[in-house]
């Protein structure tokens, strides 16, 4: 006579009160987050330009807003080729890898990208009816033809991001900073080389990108290879070196262009100047979170001691996304004969 069948339950482990708290944390980094970028592009430009006398740009609002979706996705794309690359040099590395987010970041950014270029065509107004969008208009000035640059460098990165080598997107990516780097440097008569500033914007994007977006891209990758955690110890002493070098850039390059660009009797009477200073105050706050997060790495015998500091590093790194985006919109400081340098 067979036995009765016991009917055995499946025990569902329960998630620990550590593991919620830990979930929650994030969630509410996030809302902050998306908190703040919705707010630089709402009352930045009013706050930057109270008290100053300066004339609001049209749409200055709008620009933020694109733009900081723009360099976002800017981000997204670059770090996502440096920690893939810098993945492959981590001895006995495991074989996963996060979601990609190549694809959605070049749809983003190339929306972004149509958005100014729209405005470019229109004027630099923003069009509020269908009969002021005029794209063939784009083909008459440099700045439209830049426009158009952007746009096809994040169509062509989405493509290469969802093929066989979705390393080729650097090259669209490399097009993409170099037509932003031109673009921030018109020849106004305003600078005695533009091409000087354009190339110290393209080293300054450059190594912002590669800051912002690849710190972001290794915490996923660390996070994805969690049952490994030396492999992502070693991931981030990787990038911790190599972060040093983009921050001696950044600085160097930001240091000289605005020398270039601003008057420093008018550091605290313009716009330019107050959101300059802001950006030097979360770079310096960042600066702090980097030296903490490789100290842990050094001393702490726990191989994701250093997660914390950087992943606070990272949110405030993309705060400071979105005050260089207000950076790009409000009006450039005026010099009285010719910049102190260059």
């Amino acid at each position: 006579m067979s036995e009765p069948s016991v009917a055995v339950r499946e025990e569902v482990p329960e998630v620990s009160a550590a593991v919620r708290r830990a979930a929650v944390r994030r969630a509410l980094a996030v809302l902050v987050l998306v908190a703040a970028a919705a707010l630089v592009p709402l009352l930045g430009p009013s706050l930057a330009l109270d008290g100053t006398g300066e004339a609001r740009p049209p749409g200055a609002g709008v620009v933020t807003l694109l733009r900081i979706t723009m360099f976002a996705a800017l981000c997204v794309l670059v770090g996502e080729s440096a920690a893939a690359w810098l993945a492959r040099r981590v001895p006995d590395a495991p074989g996963g890898t996060p979601r990609n987010w190549g694809l959605a970041a070049a749809f983003v950014g190339a929306a972004s990208a149509v958005g100014l270029a729209l405005i470019v065509a229109n004027g630099n107004l923003v069009p509020s009816s269908l009969d002021e969008l005029h794209p063939g208009r784009l083909y008459e000035t440099t700045d439209g033809l830049l426009a158009l640059v952007e746009v096809n460098a994040f169509v062509a990165a989405g493509f290469c991001a969802r093929s066989r080598r979705p390393g080729t997107a650097t090259v669209p990516l490399a097009a993409a900073i170099v037509a932003e780097a031109l673009r921030a440097h018109p020849d106004l008569g305003r600078e005695d080389d533009p091409l000087l500033g354009s190339l110290l914007t393209l080293v300054h994007l450059t190594c912002a990108a590669l800051w912002a977006g690849g710190l972001l891209q290794v915490l996923r990758t660390m996070r994805a290879w969690r049952a490994r955690p030396t492999a992502g110890a070693a991931l981030l002493g990787l990038y911790a070196r190599v972060a040093a070098v983009l921050f001696a850039g950044v600085t160097a390059t930001g240091i000289c262009s605005t020398l270039r660009k601003l008057p420093l009797d008018s550091v605290f009477t313009t716009a330019y100047g107050r959101v300059l200073i802001a950006k030097l105050l979360l770079v310096a706050v960042i600066a702090a979170l980097a030296v903490a997060a490789r100290v842990r790495l050094r001393r702490s015998p726990d191989p994701y001691a250093a997660i914390a500091p950087a992943r606070v590093e990272v949110l405030v790194l993309a705060v400071v996304v979105a005050v260089s985006a207000l950076l790009t919109a409000v009006p450039a400081p005026v010099w009285w004969e010719r910049p102190l340098w260059g």
